[in-house]
């Protein structure tokens, strides 16, 4: 675990201290981008405050689901294909001791996006990154709590309800019912896939190598993931879920943050043949 953040670290350490040199022959001559992310207060404000609304009130229902019962035990389909089957695999000795290394694991991910402002370049913008950051994981949340692919309209067990060496009081939580998908993970996901994405912005020159950048971005919710499985929280497929959502919401949010007004544009047409509106986008 230690090995995979250094990873992620010393890669943007190393893209952090490409931007704060000085400047040379070769960057003379390359223009580098300003301001590429268009905020606007009220509507990214509305985001964070609404979701923050939306997700302590269905929390309380993914807290309050009832207990698992007995003949739900008793009919309990144990058929488990594929990948998912590695989550019944696993040594239950030591299960709740693992929980605090996701923890670890998952507030390291979440925080590491503020190492972010160490760059000159990113820095003159922070207000604007902080914001589309509190907006990026405040979206993740919310997709996760509330929408129907989450646990608020899912009921899938989580595997320590298949481990019968286990006792019943161990596993009949009705938090139990909530293990699709892993929301731990895709909050993770979205903050590293969204400081790749902003470092990947400021930083064009970078051409072939931001694919680096994206794998080492893969690194810490990928760990995290694996971690809520030998804790027996998560499946395969619960923690392939979260991590491409997470992903995607670290991508796509920045990047819809580049379309300015100018961007936009409406108007009315008229010709022989018909007349209605007409709407362009110019995508960077």
């Amino acid at each position: 675990m230690k090995i995979s953040f250094s990873l992620l670290i010393l890669l943007v350490a190393g893209n952090l201290s490409a931007q704060n040199s000085p400047t040379g022959s070769n960057d003379s001559a390359r223009s580098y981008p300003s301001h590429i992310y268009h905020i606007n207060g009220w509507s990214t404000g509305g985001i964070v405050v609404g979701g923050a609304i939306v997700d302590v009130l269905a929390l309380r229902t993914l807290h309050g689901k009832p207990t698992i019962t007995d003949a739900e035990f008793d009919g309990l389909n144990r058929t488990v294909f594929g990948i998912d089957s590695w989550a019944l695999r696993q040594n239950t000795t030591n299960y709740l001791g693992v929980e605090k290394y996701a923890t670890i694991t998952n507030a390291s991910a979440v925080l590491l996006p503020l190492t972010l402002f160490f760059s000159d370049r990113i820095n003159k913008d922070w207000v604007n990154i902080l914001a589309l950051y509190l907006e990026v994981e405040s979206v993740s949340l919310s997709i996760y709590i509330a929408s129907p692919m989450g646990p608020l309209f899912q009921n899938k067990f989580r595997p320590i309800v298949y481990y019968d060496n286990l006792t019943r009081s161990e596993r009949n939580n009705g938090y139990n019912r909530n293990s699709f998908y892993s929301g731990h993970v895709a909050s993770a996901a979205a903050a590293t896939f969204f400081m790749a994405k902003v470092i990947d912005d400021y930083n064009p020159q970078m051409g072939a190598n931001k694919a680096w950048l994206y794998a080492a971005a893969a690194v810490p919710p990928l760990i995290l993931g694996y971690i809520r499985m030998l804790g027996l929280n998560h499946f395969p497929s619960d923690i392939i879920t979260g991590f491409g959502i997470g992903a995607a919401c670290g991508i796509v949010i920045p990047q819809l943050h580049k379309i300015s007004d100018n961007d936009l544009q409406f108007g009315v047409f008229s010709s022989p043949e018909a007349t209605g509106l007409r709407a362009s986008l110019v995508l960077n």
